[in-house]
């Protein structure tokens, strides 16, 4: 190893670390991208492995790509019906050997709840923190478990006005 690797290893493995790295934020954004699309099944099936689980308090726990994006998007349909996340400060974690990883970020949110069947969707803040664990798959990063934690869900009075 030269003195420009540093403590790093090789330039090669460095860099399939920082490429590895980008992949995961970029899987976080089209997390948000998907969430933000009422949960989209088309999005949400190339974020999870086939044996993934999802879970939060809340909302429950989901094992299995299918029924992830199946709840998900259920979810989307009836009771969290309008969002817009703001994924924040991704801290990746890349496993020694390059082919799982660690995930957390923080997690903003302005959502539309019903909170009942038939109810009308009320403005809310919600805020937490994703944790997650990915595996680098043939088709690239896919996360394995995703766990929210949602200390914060604070109904807004005013309302937001947004578009359909």
């Amino acid at each position: 190893m030269s003195a420009a690797d540093g403590d790093g290893g090789c330039l090669e493995a460095r860099l399939a670390r920082l490429e590895s790295a980008q992949a995961i934020r970029n899987l976080v954004g089209l997390y948000a991208l998907g969430a933000d699309r009422r949960n989209d099944p088309e999005i949400f099936s190339g974020l999870y492995t086939a044996d993934a689980v999802w879970e939060a308090a809340g909302f429950g726990r989901f094992e299995g790509r299918e029924r992830i994006v199946a709840e998900l998007a259920r979810i989307g349909r009836e009771t969290i019906v309008w969002t817009l996340h703001y994924m924040t400060s991704p801290i990746v974690e890349i496993d020694a050997g390059g082919e799982g990883a660690r995930c957390r970020w923080w997690l903003w949110e302005l959502s539309k709840i019903a909170d009942r069947p038939g109810a009308a969707p009320a403005a809310h803040f919600l805020g937490g923190t994703y944790d997650t664990r990915l595996e680098r798959t043939a088709d690239g990063w896919r996360f394995a478990r995703v766990t929210l934690d949602l200390p914060l869900v604070s109904p807004h009075e005013p309302g937001f006005k947004t578009r359909p």
